[in-house]
């Protein structure tokens, strides 16, 4: 029986850390043209809540998934350490700021723990 183990990529967003083929920085035309054509065929996941794309994360289904976190910090999560951890919390304060500046009810804001 396989065990499942998921990650937090933003939002309260999580996926199955097995699964992840690569994460990647989406700056790069070939990615670019990539999440292009996933959107195009529905394979795309965007969990970024309308934030900036800072990650795509690219999964064993094909699918595309789009995270508001940098590929490091989901990296670090999947990988367990205890930098993933302070980056999480770097994150959630950092979720909080752009909430104030947009204009966002702080309950609408989630800090998530890791």
């Amino acid at each position: 029986m396989d065990t499942f183990r998921f990650i937090n990529i933003g939002f309260g967003n999580t996926v199955n850390a097995g699964k992840i083929i690569a994460i990647v920085s989406p700056d790069s035309a070939p990615i670019k043209r990539l999440v292009a054509k996933a959107r195009e065929d529905g394979r795309t996941v965007d969990a970024t809540q309308g934030r900036k794309t800072k990650a795509v994360l690219i999964m064993e289904n094909d699918r595309v998934v789009l995270s508001a976190l940098l590929p490091e910090t989901i990296r670090a999560r999947a990988q367990g350490t205890r930098e993933g951890v302070a980056e999480a919390r770097e994150d959630a304060a950092e979720a909080r700021e752009d909430a104030a500046v947009t204009g966002q009810d702080s309950e609408e804001v989630r800090e998530w723990h890791y």
